[in-house]
């Protein structure tokens, strides 16, 4: 499944940054690529999110991300090609959204998107990786 996760999520590689869009080749967002991605495998998305800032900080400071990515998703201790990483970048709430992945000499790499670049697969550095704040598994899809 982790494989099929990160063949799907290569498919929007770039796609340009457009924030809370969620549409193959014309614009996405960070969660806009899980959003897609999870349509591939499901049809149907289990919730549409609501409206969110594009900074990294939310006026009424409620964590949205972390408790939806806790209702749809399985949260694992370790993850592994194809699971899905949210960060948290600084003291605020979780604001970033990745697909990990791996090069063919193993080094782990993450699918993204972000403002000025879209949809890429870069090195999940020492710097990403201290801030991750959850790892969880993509169900089985249906196709």
């Amino acid at each position: 499944m982790g494989e099929r996760v990160v063949a799907l999520a290569r498919g929007w590689i770039g796609t340009p940054y457009e924030h809370q869009a969620s549409c193959k080749g014309a614009g996405a967002d960070c969660l806009g690529l899980l959003r897609g991605v999870w349509r591939e495998l499901h049809g149907m998305e289990p919730e549409l999110p609501g409206a969110y800032t594009p900074d990294l900080s939310e006026a009424d400071g409620l964590e949205r991300l972390l408790p939806a990515a806790q209702r749809h998703m399985a949260e694992v201790a370790v993850a592994r090609v194809g699971d899905v990483l949210l960060f948290r970048l600084g003291r605020c709430v979780v604001k970033h959204v990745a697909i990990l992945s791996d090069d063919t000499m193993g080094a782990e790499k993450i699918i993204h998107a972000y403002s000025g670049r879209g949809v890429v697969e870069s090195p999940l550095t020492p710097a990403w990786a201290r801030r991750i704040a959850g790892r969880f598994r993509i169900p089985e899809g249906r196709a």
